[in-house]
């Protein structure tokens, strides 16, 4: 039987995103001007920016037939949040498969939390495992669970994705010189760049940690290899901002979220954003950007609420 396609219009996504000026002295002293791209205001209760990665995503496994969605990511996933509330919300059953068994037994944190409240169906597999979550037999034990359904990549970044976030790009031409997001799986970067202008660059700021700027590169490339047929746009990446890896802080990093809020007024989320802002201060401290130059960050998250009793 095939699944009704699903009313995507009636989560009244907020698209265009707003773009926000920020006067920051330690921008303005370089000739250097800020905007916040803000797509935290996309949708209340899609996490940032996944609504784009989403999108096609979602429509393609309706029209393929499928009831259920099936991705994947670690303990604190923006993407399993995203793709637990979009099941809920257009009736899609939805499970999430999670790095690390040994999380199986403990209690959930928030953000899983939040997961299993929207319906989603957790199933922790150990990290040898979970790195070949892209062989043809682990898919296959996965349907055998799961039965059928519609599997979207770890951070949500397929080709459908990369199209997705295109929209990204052609919100912010003729606005900006340079474009910078956080990155976990370069498909927002991927997109984002195919979407800009000639003369517009996109900069990416890793999270993670380990031969990360290879890796993201090459994975940003493949991405818009599989979703253009060839590479699109001018971006690059900046590496020194992980903090530490994926979920991780420093005091650094902390002392400079807390003054961004005091300064602006605006929760930073830890993942992703804080590490975007923390590199994007100290590039223009150094003078990374010429006089004149206007710098948008996408901010991608807002913080989780506080877990309620």
């Amino acid at each position: 039987m095939t699944a009704p396609a699903p009313d995507l219009a009636a989560l009244r996504p907020r698209l265009p995103s707003p773009l926000q000026h920020t006067e920051d002295e330690r921008f303005a002293r370089r000739g250097v001007r800020l905007l916040l791209k803000r797509d935290d205001l996309i949708h209340p209760e899609l996490p940032g920016n996944k609504w784009r990665k989403l999108e096609h995503n979602l429509r393609a496994a309706a029209e393929a037939g499928e009831h259920t969605l099936l991705t994947f990511g670690g303990a604190y996933s923006n993407h399993l949040r995203a793709t637990a509330a979009a099941g809920r919300l257009l009736g899609f059953a939805t499970v999430g498969v999670i790095r690390g068994a040994e999380l199986a037994d403990q209690p959930l944190n928030p953000s899983l939390a939040r997961c299993v409240a929207d319906g989603m169906r957790l199933h922790f597999v150990d990290r040898a495992t979970y790195r070949r979550k892209a062989e043809p037999e682990i898919g296959a034990a996965l349907r055998e669970r799961f039965g059928p359904h519609y599997a979207i990549p770890e951070g949500g970044s397929n080709a459908l994705a990369v199209q997705g976030c295109t929209a990204l790009g052609r919100e912010l031409r003729d606005v900006t010189d340079v474009a910078a997001v956080a990155c976990g799986t370069g498909g927002t970067l991927a997109g984002l760049a195919a979407g800009l202008a000639p003369g517009q660059r996109a900069l990416g700021i890793p999270v993670l940690r380990g031969g990360t700027p290879h890796f993201l590169a090459a994975e940003t490339e493949r991405l818009q290899l599989a979703a253009f047929g060839a590479r699109r746009g001018a971006w690059d990446l900046d590496d020194r901002f992980h903090c530490g890896g994926y979920a991780r802080s420093t005091p650094e990093l902390e002392a400079f979220a807390a003054d961004f809020e005091a300064r602006h007024g605006l929760p930073l989320e830890r993942l992703y954003v804080a590490k975007l802002l923390l590199g994007l201060t100290t590039l223009a401290e150094e003078g990374a950007f010429a006089p004149g130059t206007t710098v948008t960050a996408v901010i991608t998250g807002a913080p989780s609420p506080p877990e309620t009793p």
